[in-house]
């Protein structure tokens, strides 16, 4: 008997998925374990395993396609089977669910409205090139030739040149739009205010992971209130204690892993920081994960480095490259990014003295580190130079 294989929930705040890239084709063979393919969540790139021995028999989700979460992906069976009625009984029932939810809006719509039509609204869509552009008596058009040729006539061509006026730019009245007498002595701008530009876009799909981004910190920015403090901490030390640990220590320690030790030692003896707000009740963690913010292609990740406590700087350093990397090459699994109680965001390699970081959630906190620079210091009472970091 033929199985549905249904677009799976990859990770708690998923809602649709996009296959990246079938590994498979209609008719191939598939056994339980094999990879079917590979699926955007709103978090990363994952692999999707078949749990079904057979043929696969139909693909439901064609490569960058998205579809919601348990929408119909494919159909495992056996080579030859009849699954005619089978998808039309998921493209029913699929087609079912979308009219409860039009139902839905617009039973919202008319509770909102007051009766009135509401107008109609088209939406065109105007393609120009360079080498077609038109052009109306009521709305000419700058003589721009693809042949580098201007239609103008002689004496406006030399009065034009004699005025320093870019006939080339000029909106031309005369036959066919060329430009003429009339247009030169009419002209009363500079040769700067004559260019005429032209408006164009690019319009890109958005990807899972941004629109969950842009969901979740909207929800963290408006419904946990923010409020901001910033330090100004001296680094000398930690410069100094850096480039010693580095002299002795298996991997090269950078500021954000002694920031990363740092925080943890602080939740350590500041517990309340280490909570989460969970509506009826505030969790106080005893255990430290912090988030470390980690930006990619597509927008931001935050891996957890667990127990930040009790690893040592090497450790850290070790997990937060492998984070790193993993998040580019967009293999990170939910295991990697979950379960933080405290989130450093650090934008001090990009040259920011400092920023406003959103929650995230679940956290009550979330550190943003700005870089270090060289200012002036008040030390002992004497002005001297001196490394901050906000």
């Amino acid at each position: 008997m033929a199985e549905v294989v249904r677009m799976p929930k990859l990770s708690d705040t998923m809602t649709e998925g996009v296959v990246s890239k079938w590994l498979k084709k209609v008719g191939d063979k598939v056994k339980s374990g094999d990879i079917l393919a590979e699926i955007d969540s709103d978090k990363a790139t994952m692999e999707f395993e078949s749990f079904y021995d057979g043929t696969l028999l139909y693909i439901g989700v064609p490569d960058k396609k998205g579809a919601p979460v348990d929408s119909i992906l494919a159909i495992i069976g056996k080579e030859g089977e009849d699954i005619s009625a089978l998808i039309a009984s998921e493209k029913k029932s699929e087609a079912g669910s979308q009219k409860t939810e039009v139902k839905e809006e617009k039973k919202v719509v008319a509770a909102a409205g007051s009766g009135s039509k509401q107008p109609e609204v088209k939406k065109e869509l105007a393609s120009s090139s360079s080498q077609s552009i038109r052009s109306t008596p009521q709305n000419p058009q700058p003589q721009i030739a693809t042949n580098g040729r201007v239609k103008a006539s002689p004496l406006a061509k030399m009065l034009a040149e004699e005025k320093g006026i870019p006939v080339g730019m000029l909106r031309g009245t005369g036959d066919g739009g060329r430009v003429i007498k009339r247009d030169i002595e009419n002209y009363g701008g500079s040769a700067a205010s004559a260019f005429v530009g032209f408006e164009s876009y690019e319009e890109v799909e958005i990807s899972q992971m941004r629109k969950t981004i842009a969901r979740r910190l909207a929800e963290s920015k408006f419904t946990s209130p923010h409020f901001y403090l910033t330090m100004e901490i001296q680094m000398d030390e930690a410069m100094k204690a850096r480039e010693a640990i580095n002299t002795i220590a298996p991997v090269k320690i950078s500021f954000n892993d002694i920031v990363i030790k740092a925080v943890a030692a602080s939740l350590r003896k500041n517990p309340k920081v280490n909570s989460s707000w969970l509506g009826d009740v505030i969790r106080y963690n005893h255990h430290i994960n912090i988030g470390v913010a980690v930006a990619v292609e597509d927008g931001l990740l935050v891996p957890v480095v667990r127990f930040a406590d009790g690893k040592t700087l090497s450790q850290i350093a070790v997990e937060v490259k492998t984070f790193a990397q993993k998040a580019k090459d967009k293999k990170l699994q939910p295991a990697d990014w979950e379960g933080n109680t405290f989130t450093i965001s650090n934008l001090g390699m990009f040259g920011i003295d400092e920023f406003t970081a959103i929650i995230n959630p679940p956290d009550a906190c979330i550190l943003a580190i700005g870089g270090i620079k060289e200012a002036a210091v008040v030390k002992n009472g004497q002005l001297t130079a001196g490394h901050v970091m906000k």
